[in-house]
């Protein structure tokens, strides 16, 4: 498979929810980056996602739209839309993707979005007065982390 297929295949296996092929498309010592997990890699990064479908119960609309590709890179505008699961509120996220894939596998994901918007329409006004600050950045990353975890005790990775 050349990169143009694996990021296809990994955002289309999103669509459908399904954890277990977006997983099989990752390197065991995948590293992943993103504003609200920070890094995670390996079986964390694979579990996230697993968590991630899991935990929207069907209530994920994901899109992708392949920007760029090379050998060994690919560049994916995707867009989630879910509700927050502590407000309610619906959230539309738009992300860019860089993916870095080697002998097939993506080695390295990396997500960038707009941490202050997200935090807007998750949290309302909280979110406007703090989303853009260091410190919620880094509360944000010690819950999501926490949660992983949690998740991880009673989870067998798919």
């Amino acid at each position: 498979m050349n990169t143009r297929e694996i990021a296809s295949g990994f955002y289309s296996a999103f669509a459908k929810a399904d954890a277990e092929t977006m997983i099989s498309f990752y390197d065991d010592k995948i590293e992943f980056e993103d504003p609200a997990f920070g890094k995670l890699k390996g079986n964390d990064a694979k579990m996230m996602w697993q968590m991630l479908i899991e935990r929207s119960r069907g209530n994920l609309k994901v899109s992708h739209q392949l920007n760029e590709s090379s050998e060994t890179i690919a560049k994916v505008n995707w867009t989630a839309v879910y509700p927050f699961s502590k407000t309610g509120r619906i959230i539309t996220n738009h992300i860019e993707a860089i993916m870095i894939m080697e002998n097939g596998k993506i080695i390295k994901h990396t997500d960038y979005f707009n941490l202050w918007k997200w935090s807007r329409q998750a949290m309302g006004w909280k979110g406007f007065i703090l989303g853009w600050t260091p410190f919620f950045r880094k509360k944000l990353q010690q819950q999501t982390r926490k949660m992983l975890q949690q998740y991880m005790r009673y989870q067998p990775l798919s």
